[in-house]
């Protein structure tokens, strides 16, 4: 029966039927994307979301769509949420612990754009300094920005030495 299978498999070839084939017996995830955005003065971009518990700030972020790039998504994310643009340029995390959800984060800059929020979504955008965050940050984002802040490849922070409180 098995070498049945491998001969129909192969003569599939690799193409758009093997991939709809895996795609319907495979479990389908969502795709979260979020950044740890820096502006220029080192301050960490945070939201305070329409859909999260009130009084709650955490990073800008949403979810990918069918056939972008992991840093692509979170380009539209925040050009859609905030108006602006930035670099993305690093992995930080890549989570999978959810059900059916994967969570991606990256460090990226801010290099453009005026503040303009989907009040649809986002209430409030500010910049703040690490060692300033506000009250009701989301615990997982405090932990991401600290990691930031400790880390020599994070650019800027390395010459600080502040603690996330």
């Amino acid at each position: 029966m098995t070498s049945l299978l491998v001969r129909l498999w192969r003569r599939l070839k690799i193409g758009p039927l093997q991939w709809y084939l895996l795609w319907l017996t495979h479990s389908t995830f969502l795709i979260g994307v979020s950044g740890v955005i820096l502006n220029e003065q080192e301050q960490v971009l945070l939201l305070r979301h329409r859909f999260w518990k009130p009084g709650s700030w955490g990073l800008p972020g949403g979810y990918m769509e069918a056939g972008e790039a992991l840093d692509e998504a979170l380009i539209r994310e925040l050009k859609e949420e905030t108006g602006y643009t930035i670099a993305v340029e690093r992995l930080l995390r890549m989570v999978s612990g959810y059900k059916l959800r994967v969570e991606v984060t990256f460090l990226a800059r801010l290099v453009g754009g005026e503040l303009h929020l989907d009040s649809r979504e986002v209430l409030e955008a500010r910049f703040f300094a690490p060692d300033e965050l506000p009250a009701g940050l989301l615990r997982s984002h405090r932990h991401l920005i600290e990691q930031v802040v400790q880390d020599p490849q994070a650019g800027p922070f390395l010459a600080r030495s502040r603690s996330v409180q």
